[in-house]
């Protein structure tokens, strides 16, 4: 697995892999992450369709998971600590 591109935006560390004829999208926000694999022979302009796909809405999606995903976190870490 290597990285291939590192994209930059204000709240998350974006970086893009190549492994195994497919692109892996790894988004970070702190202790967080989301992953999405993309098959290589689904793209039609390599690298540079990933980077089409990670629109404006789709950011903002991530972010909105990022938030439940936080907060699912801390309900669970509640439980266990209290």
């Amino acid at each position: 697995m290597r990285i291939i591109a590192e994209l930059p935006h204000p709240e998350f560390k974006i970086s893009i892999l190549s492994m195994n004829q497919k692109f892996i999208v790894k988004i970070e926000q702190g202790l967080l992450e989301q992953t999405y694999k993309i098959a290589e022979m689904d793209l039609t302009d390599g690298v540079n369709s990933v980077f089409e796909i990670l629109d404006e809405d789709f950011l903002k999606t991530i972010a909105a998971r990022f938030t439940e995903m936080r907060k699912d976190y801390k309900e669970a870490y509640y439980r266990y600590n209290y």
